[in-house]
């Protein structure tokens, strides 16, 4: 009885390259390291599982070497082990430390009572939103929504306005001064269309990010969530389901969205983020009121004058 060639499972496509240097690209690579077939019309996107991050930051260096992003200031901070700090211009894909330790008194927080102090860690990226504040505040179209749900910054037609870095509720669009256009997460676009999955989610040693088709990657969730709750983890929460925290405020959901083991504003989330477009109508209003209100006493002054006269 022969051996099989390889001694854990695997997708059947991949006994037709056993080789160790390919002639050429394999189509449809993505079937092989995601068991996901890439298709334009299709909704695509992360499911981060927090619970499995190990923070080794592979997801960022992954990202940087294919994006050719410059390396950032490696020097501690003096605040967190994790030295990026936060995601920019130049950092897609940031993966946070949250410390959970006890305070001077040796005291533990409420929460970790019973618990040893530890970290929290979730690598950050785009949610590549399925209503973008970013791309609705854009004046030039250099933020466009792909064939595969995703939002893309196009570089040459971006005139660095920076109305859409503050248009994010989540802030994570970023200006770059030396260059004077915005970046983010492009979900690896140009992978996409080559069949190949996002440079972050094939490197990641845990599966701790997953990509695939939305929808799919939302019924992992949902599963992976029930799991963890019949294990004890009660406080694990989904952040950026549709209805949910992150989802909220005319956001619809989040294609890149998380699992979750404290509450959002412990991994610098908004718990009910909105869209800058919902608060449009209100300030219309009360810039009309405004107005109404100083033509009404112009009206009782001019007709007071006349009265005297």
């Amino acid at each position: 009885m022969t051996e099989p060639l390889f001694p854990f499972p695997v997708h059947e496509r991949s006994q037709d390259h056993t080789e160790s240097v390919l002639p050429g690209p394999i189509p449809d690579e993505s079937e092989l390291t995601a068991g996901v077939t890439i298709r334009p019309g299709r909704n695509y996107g992360f499911f981060t599982d927090t619970s499995l991050c190990i923070g080794c930051k592979a997801c960022e260096v992954a990202c940087k070497e294919w994006n050719l992003l410059p390396a950032d200031d490696v020097g501690l901070t003096g605040m967190s082990y994790d030295n990026t700090r936060d995601l920019s211009s130049t950092t897609w894909r940031h993966v946070a430390f949250i410390e959970q330790i006890a305070d001077e008194q040796g005291e533990r927080p409420t929460e970790l009572q019973g618990f040893q102090s530890h970290w929290l860690m979730m690598s950050d990226v785009c949610k590549h939103c399925e209503r973008a504040g970013c791309l609705e505040a854009c004046p030039t179209g250099a933020l466009f929504r792909t064939e595969f749900g995703t939002v893309v910054v196009q570089q040459d037609i971006c005139n660095g306005c920076a109305y859409c870095v503050p248009s994010c509720p989540f802030g994570v669009i970023d200006l770059n001064m030396r260059g004077g256009r915005a970046h983010k997460c492009t979900l690896c676009y140009d992978r996409l269309k080559g069949g190949l999955e996002p440079a972050c989610a094939k490197t990641c040693p845990t599966d701790s990010i997953q990509f695939g088709e939305v929808d799919d990657l939302r019924r992992r969730a949902r599963d992976r969530l029930e799991k963890l709750r019949r294990l004890g983890r009660t406080e694990a929460m989904l952040y950026g389901m549709p209805g949910g925290p992150g989802a909220t405020g005319g956001i619809g959901g989040l294609a890149a969205f998380f699992l979750l083991l404290d509450r959002p504003e412990k991994y610098n989330l908004p718990v009910a983020p909105q869209l800058p477009a919902r608060r449009i109508d209100r300030s219309i209003l009360a810039g009309a009121g405004v107005v109404a209100g100083m033509a009404l006493a112009g009206a009782v002054i001019f007709n007071r004058r006349n009265t005297v006269k």
